[in-house]
């Protein structure tokens, strides 16, 4: 896929830094897909699953391939040393789904930054097809959910009658006085965020279940409780206008305490993880209209 640099341009910041995050991310994936597939019973999930894992190991070569070309040192990303295959189950195959699509969105909140920001003509190359082929795997998750009657839908709203036009500072209103009721794209980031927060959630159970050592216990307990409040906090906005949130995953997760991954592996994907959610907040932050939905997205 990479074409040869007839140009011979060096890589710019912008280049090293996506080409270096995604490696990162689809090191680790590697690791952790290759562990969910020992663990999978359902045909149609183990096989979105082998989708998800031959995808990252094409962009691991891939961007192996720029950096050989450029004499860039391949980064130290994770071994078989981070991965215990041998280690019980944790999660539930229902789980996978969520965890690809919770994945997912955050593999496309960085190739689509990277898009616009590259330049060389093999790294733009590389990045619209991990755009695309995120794209496409996303659907698939969906199609499967779908299909086994597990897919969480936002919920639908009455059609506008006509247009309208904001002409009162009262629609800002959130805490006192006339508070209006959400609009769509308020409904659609409260959603979209108690969704990854719940498979975040469920991902901290598992993850501090089996951690090794006390300290890195203690920060998924820490993660686990403060995701907690923020579903508790997403939920009730959407419950004070009679509308429906998707609900917790916990029971997916197993009372295994063999760690199947090393605490730096765990550590490592929660950080990346939580960068998406501070991302995701902040996009919440600039569609909101209410100040009481600015000031809740603002503390998170």
């Amino acid at each position: 896929m990479v074409k040869s640099n007839s140009l011979n341009e060096k890589l710019t910041a912008a280049e090293m830094g996506k080409l270096w995050a995604t490696y990162m991310g689809n090191s680790m994936s590697i690791r952790v897909l290759t562990y969910y597939l020992l663990h999978t019973e359902d045909k149609d999930i183990k096989k979105v699953l082998n989708d998800a894992l031959q995808l990252s190991e094409s962009m691991v070569k891939e961007i192996e391939k720029i950096f050989i070309q450029e004499d860039f040192p391949i980064p130290l990303g994770f071994g078989e040393q981070d991965v215990n295959l041998s280690a019980p189950r944790l999660f539930a195959d229902e789980f996978y789904l969520y965890y690809l699509k919770y994945a997912g969105k955050a593999g496309l909140s960085l190739y689509s930054i990277a898009v616009p920001i590259v330049i060389r003509e093999d790294v733009k190359e590389f990045f619209s097809y991990c755009l695309n082929s995120t794209k496409k795997l996303l659907f698939e998750v969906n199609n499967v959910l779908n299909m086994k009657g597990l897919l969480i839908k936002t919920t639908t709203i009455p059609t506008p009658e006509k247009v309208k036009f904001i002409k009162e500072n009262n629609y800002l209103n959130g805490f006192f006085g006339d508070v209006r009721n959400l609009h769509s794209l308020e409904i659609a980031h409260l959603f979209d965020n108690i969704e990854n927060d719940i498979t975040s959630k469920a991902l901290l159970i598992g993850f501090s279940q089996v951690a090794k050592n006390e300290k890195v216990k203690d920060f998924f307990i820490k993660g686990r409780n403060i995701t907690n409040k923020h579903i508790e906090n997403c939920s009730k906005k959407l419950h004070k206008d009679h509308l429906p949130s998707p609900s917790f995953l916990d029971h997916l997760v197993s009372t295994s305490t063999d760690s199947p991954f090393s605490d730096k592996l765990m550590v490592f994907h929660k950080i990346d993880m939580f960068s998406m959610k501070v991302r995701s907040y902040a996009n919440s932050l600039s569609v909101n209209g209410r100040k009481d939905l600015a000031t809740m997205y603002s503390r998170f």
